[in-house]
């Protein structure tokens, strides 16, 4: 049952929500509140440097030095049992800091436990590559390669994964405009058929919602059914037998139909 909500003077409400409201973050621990954690963290210290770190969401947090990255995650992985890089990717903040921040989430299936390592770098900075440590970081930074522009150096095979090699930009950027610019909005017509066939092609249609009333091949039915890729405005197709061509069901013939006009029966 849906619960109760006052309908009085609606006009008068606010339909909107404010968009300069900031959520509350998620509070942060202390380590030491985390046994397993506690011992982590004072073997990592011994070996590494490490700016910040705290719990949040259940999980260790660590903030280090761009250039100790391959360290770090070394050591948490041959000497405290972290095996699993689950995830690895970047966030843009270059307008706002003028960095890129960049994470790795560990896993430890035999202390149940997950930690996050995180690091900034400026633009144009490169990160060292951690795919001989990880063979799962093979494709994540091919592709924070690719969606961000971020070099990662010592990579075995760094090129783009998921756009083409020509591709002009990188898509995860803030930066980069939603429908794409006019190169992205050509691309493939330019590829395939060359710039002279734009005018008879047209841009390539971005809108995933966009339904054509006049496509009567990619949609079936369009203000009346109609048969596949036939004129939108001809005359709906009249059925009177329906499944003549299936032997195991019994044929619907429309003509031997009966209309009640009592409702109540």
């Amino acid at each position: 049952m849906r619960p109760y909500k006052d309908r009085k003077n609606l006009q008068k409400k606010a339909y909107y929500t404010d968009r300069f409201w900031v959520a509350p973050r998620v509070p942060r621990e202390s380590i030491e509140k985390d046994e397993v954690f506690s011992k982590d963290f004072e073997s990592l210290t011994k070996e590494c440097p490490i700016k910040e770190a705290y719990l949040e969401v259940g999980q260790m947090v660590l903030i280090i030095d761009p250039k100790d990255n391959l360290k770090v995650l070394k050591h948490l992985k041959e000497k405290l049992g972290y095996e699993i890089l689950s995830e690895l990717s970047a966030i843009d903040y270059l307008a706002q800091d003028g960095e890129f921040e960049i994470f790795y989430q560990l896993l430890s299936l035999q202390k149940r436990k997950r930690i996050r390592v995180k690091c900034r770098i400026k633009e144009g900075e490169a990160i060292e590559s951690v795919n001989s440590l990880f063979r799962s970081a093979d494709w994540s930074e091919r592709e924070m390669y690719d969606m961000f522009g971020i070099e990662v150096n010592n990579h075995p095979y760094l090129k783009r994964l998921l756009m083409p090699d020509d591709w002009v930009g990188h898509p995860l950027l803030k930066t980069y405009p939603l429908h794409g610019d006019e190169a992205a909005q050509w691309y493939e017509v330019d590829k395939i058929f060359g710039k002279e066939y734009r005018e008879i092609i047209g841009p390539e249609q971005r809108d995933a919602a966009f339904v054509d009333p006049n496509d009567t091949c990619n949609f079936a039915r369009i203000k009346h059914e109609v048969p596949r890729c036939a004129d939108p405005n001809s005359e709906p197709e009249k059925i009177e037998v329906f499944n003549d061509d299936a032997p195991l069901v019994e044929t619907f013939d429309l003509k031997k139909s009966k209309i009640v006009e009592d409702r109540t029966r």
